[in-house]
This record gives C-alpha cells, structure tokens and sequence, in this order.
C-alpha cells in the first residue's frame, strides 16, 4: 500500500469514529443509516489491510452500540457481530485492551438478551475476555469478574475479585455497586456487606503511619535547630557594635572639644583681668609724678 493510500485510509477512518459517534446519539431509522454508512466506511479502511485494529476495534464498538437500541434477535446479531470484530482486532493486536474489556460486555450483554442461566457457556466466554483484559492490565476487568460470580451466587471469587479491582483502583463508586443488578444475590450477604462497609473507613494504618511520619520531621526539624543555631542575628549584632563604638567615638570627640572650649572660655576671662590690673599701675604711676 502507498504512502498516499495509506493518509487516506486513516482519514477515512477519523471521518467513520465521527459518524459512529453521531449514529450512538440518533434514533430509529436515522441511527440504523449512520450505522450502515460506517459500515462500509470501516470495512474500506480494512480492505486490502486487515491488519488495522483500530479500526477494527471502533466498528465493533459501534455495533455494541446499535445493539443495545435493538432487542430480541436483531440485538442478538449485532451483538454476535461486535464480538467477531473484537476477537479479530485482539487476534491482530493482543494487548487491545479496550477490545478485551468490550468483548466481554459484548458477550454478557448478548447472554441477557438469550436470557441465559449464570453457568451458560456465554458468560464463560465473557469471563474469559475479561480474564484476557487482566492480562493486558492488571485489574482492569476484576470488577466485571466479580459480576459474573455474583450471578452465580459464588463468594470467595466475587469477594476476590472485588477486592482486586479495589487495590488496582478500578472498583466503581459505591453508589454503582449498589446499584448494580449482577450483585442482585450477593448484595445482603454478610461478607459483601462487610466489604461495602470496609469502603467507608478510613486505614488506620495510613493515620499511624502519617503521625509518625509527621513526629519524625518535627524531631528532625528540632535537632537541625540544636545542631545547626541560626546566624542571621549576627550581622545585627556586629552593627550594634560598630554604631557602640562611633557613639563612643563621638563622646569623646565631645568631650575633648569642651574641654578645649572651656579652655578657650578661661584664657578670653583672664584677659580683661590682666588688662585691669595693668590700667591700676597706670593711674598709680601718674598720680606719683
């Protein structure tokens, strides 16, 4: 295939994700036409190249979700239809992840609508679908795991299950899990009641870990202290000094030119007193002649 053949298959297939998503909001005869047109969108990119999973993979996700507007045996086909696009993509592409997690909706889905028993062969292959999505991340699928056991009223590997997706973080809000018609038979039994509970405490563990943790900092941040006194006063401390020593500077600046004014103050007095003593010799020496 051309490098130009192959800019226009990939463009051909971002214009059929649109169309699909615009079908999955439509209804009746005008949702059926869109899912048609990217159809045969899909099945171009395919052609000459079966080896694009993508593509694969978003047509049987568009057929997932025509089924589900249908029932009875046209929702039967399209569900049948979406999972032989899924094993295809998987069977290209192992690790699709996305195609291993709606392959085995696709399946449990189609196994409501045959209204089949909870140890049918669909609900196998559902089971292993989910499995195979494990595989590619852990914990992905454990919740849908957990369902498939809950139908079948089996505790320990409904409780495992559960408490794997809770660890790998992919366990639905409480609300859904109550609301979750698959855990129907489980939902009043003490040990799932117990789990539902234990998702409302908070770890004691986590609390004693985070004080210690928390003690230990304010110990370490204390001895730092002890060991390592902080300086910053210092240069305050040395200008202290130096401005000390300019006022002592200044005292006896002060000091020594009082002195020298009062010096001053003394020579200026005795003057006049010798001026005076002189003018009396004077007056006496002018009498005698």
């Amino acid at each position: 295939m051309s490098f130009f053949e192959s800019i226009t298959k990939k463009s051909k297939l971002k214009a059929a994700i649109k169309q699909t998503t615009e079908a999955r909001s439509s209804d009746g005869h005008t949702a059926d036409q869109l899912f048609k047109k990217v159809y045969q969108d899909y099945a171009e990119v395919v052609a000459n190249e079966p080896l694009i999973a993508e593509a694969l993979y978003n047509w049987g996700l568009a057929l997932l979700h025509q089924a589900r507007t249908k029932s009875g045996e046209a929702a039967a086909n399209l569900y049948q239809d979406a999972i032989a696009k899924f094993s295809f993509c998987l069977t290209i592409e192992p690790a699709y992840l996305g195609a291993a997690l709606d392959g085995g909706v696709a399946y449990m889905e189609l196994a409501r609508v045959k209204a089949v028993e909870a140890n049918d062969s669909l609900y196998e292959r559902a089971k292993s679908y989910f499995e195979k999505a494990n595989a590619i991340q852990a914990g992905s699928a454990s919740y849908n795991v957990a369902c498939i056991y809950g139908l079948r009223s089996e505790k320990e590997g409904c409780l495992n299950a559960l408490e794997i997706s809770k660890n790998k973080g992919y366990l639905p809000v409480v609300a859904d899990i109550i609301a979750d018609p698959d855990l129907d038979r489980v939902k009043h039994q003490d040990w799932f009641v117990d789990f539902m509970e234990s998702l409302n405490k908070k770890p004691e563990a986590a609390v004693e870990v985070s004080e210690a943790v928390v003690k230990d900092a304010a110990l370490n941040e204390k001895a730092d202290v002890v060991e390592n006194p902080v300086v910053a006063d210092t240069p305050i401390i040395e200008k202290v000094e130096v401005e000390d020593d300019s006022v002592e500077d200044a005292a006896a600046v002060a000091e020594s030119e009082v002195v020298e004014h009062n010096a001053l103050v003394a020579e200026d007095a005795a003057v006049p007193e010798k001026t005076e003593v002189a003018a009396e010799a004077d007056v006496v020496a002018e009498e005698v002649k």
